[in-house]
């Protein structure tokens, strides 16, 4: 079975199960994505690893992972979403140590984690992604805008709070400086939710 390379498309709040998120994962030379349910913590750190701005002041337990792998010498090489049973994906890492190769069983939220954190590729067969893919514009472009196909939608993964009316033009007053002190006080307070508004705002600027 052939297999197809994945991207991360983006993070969004599960419409349909509470306190849950959808992954997104883009199909890089195809236009099909593949979303899959993973639980909120898991959804945190993987936008805390596609954040570079957001270093947190204590290792998360995918961070914990990744320094036990470096100081061991273990590498992760890439992980393969191998199996989709019941609408549930399974998946491997492959890593490496001394050039003997191992295959460890994983949560696909643990593994897609983990990859982000070894700069480690991701794939699919192509007969889940015939089975599963969906064609889903994630985040339609306005007229004028460039297309940025490789832009990460965490946005969406505080897509809640803004539903609710969470103020966040609070921070359109604020100068830069003041901004990236907020941002420091809330990574070093572990809201990684405010933290991420922040750095929208910077960005914006």
């Amino acid at each position: 079975m052939s297999l197809v390379r994945l991207n991360i498309k983006g993070i969004s709040y599960s419409q349909t199960q509470n306190g849950a998120y959808a992954l997104i994962l883009n199909e890089v030379d195809g236009d099909r994505k593949l979303p899959i349910v993973i639980g909120a913590f898991e959804a945190q750190s993987i936008a805390i690893a596609l954040e570079k701005e957001i270093r947190p002041p204590r290792p998360l337990t995918h961070d914990l992972f990744k320094n036990f792998a470096d100081r061991f010498d273990i590498v992760v090489k890439q992980v393969i979403i191998h199996k989709l049973v019941d609408g549930v994906f399974y998946s491997s890492l492959i890593c490496e140590r001394d050039k003997i190769e191992e295959i460890i069983d994983a949560r696909t939220s643990d593994a897609i984690a983990l990859a982000l954190r070894f700069d480690a590729p991701i794939f699919t067969y192509k007969n889940i992604l015939d089975k599963a893919g969906i064609y889903l514009k994630v985040n339609p472009k306005k007229e004028g805008e460039e297309d940025e196909e490789d832009s990460i939608l965490v946005d969406d993964f505080i897509a809640e709070e803004l539903e609710s009316g969470s103020p966040i033009d609070v921070y359109k007053s604020k100068t830069l400086d003041e901004l990236h002190n907020l941002l420091d006080e809330a990574v070093a307070n572990e809201d990684y939710e405010k933290a991420a508004k922040i750095r929208d705002e910077i960005s914006k600027r």
